[in-house]
């Protein structure tokens, strides 16, 4: 958006309402609802997603030490334990504010899915289309310095397999020079496939591998930048796959 030149307070005004400021409060960046937040998950979540429905192991923390600010978290996307997966094995530092995008047909649709959605993941309504992220507020939070979890997919798989990548969340880290953090879930759609309302019994394993943040590259457009975002996922999920779903045992958590 171009705002022209104008006088005094009105420029200031126009220059205000022209972009977003990280200083703005809302519920997305309130440390009373990260506490709420934090309360819920590791109360409520975690306990029941990881230490009662499978055994995770988490690995490449270490690859996100320096992060800060915005960024845009990209997974495959298997089933609804996805999220809570992700938050739970990135960094604390790193998920104060993460904010998940979540369907807004399904989340968003009800007062009570909407608050709890809210609630435990931060959440933000993205339409299933065919461009990818459709939201109003994505590249407003992003610019805020709010980091964002997307699933570049739109939907979880059917077989376990990958879908097609859309170019959404490539294009808006692309256009907030934010980093892109991929992150690979290995065994979730064995542990919970899509059709089904609860993970299969045992604990099985499942695991959450974090890589390194990845930035576009000169003359680099959003759909070639998402087939290196989606060739990384891919390598992250093949080089960790055996080694975790052999792995019932003594996984970190």
């Amino acid at each position: 958006m171009t705002v022209h030149a104008q006088k005094g307070a009105d420029a200031d005004v126009a220059s205000k309402k022209a972009a977003p400021t990280k200083h703005e409060r809302d519920r997305f960046n309130s440390k009373f609802q990260a506490a709420a937040r934090f309360v819920a998950q590791r109360a409520i979540l975690r306990p029941v997603v990881w230490n009662t429905l499978v055994t995770v192991t988490v690995r490449g923390q270490e690859n996100v030490k320096d992060v800060s600010g915005g960024y845009v978290v990209v997974a495959n996307h298997s089933s609804h334990l996805d999220t809570p997966l992700i938050m739970g094995g990135l960094p604390r530092k790193l998920v104060r504010y993460l904010a998940a995008g979540a369907a807004a047909d399904y989340f968003f649709d009800i007062w009570w899915r909407r608050g709890l959605t809210a609630l435990f993941f931060n959440a933000f309504p993205v339409q299933r289309t065919a461009g990818g992220i459709r939201s109003i507020s994505a590249k407003s939070l992003l610019q805020r310095g709010i980091p964002l979890l997307v699933f570049p997919e739109g939907t979880r798989s059917k077989d376990g397999n990958f879908g097609q990548f859309k170019p959404g969340a490539a294009a808006l880290a692309s256009s907030c020079n934010a980093p892109c953090i991929p992150v690979a879930l290995v065994g979730v759609y064995l542990a919970h496939p899509r059709g089904t309302n609860w993970p299969k019994r045992g604990r099985l394993p499942v695991g959450v591998i974090i890589g390194e943040p990845m930035h576009v590259l000169p003359g680099e457009n959003p759909v070639d930048f998402t087939a290196r975002i989606k060739a990384e996922i891919t390598r992250l999920r093949d080089v960790n796959t055996a080694d975790i779903l052999g792995e019932s045992k003594g996984a970190q958590k």
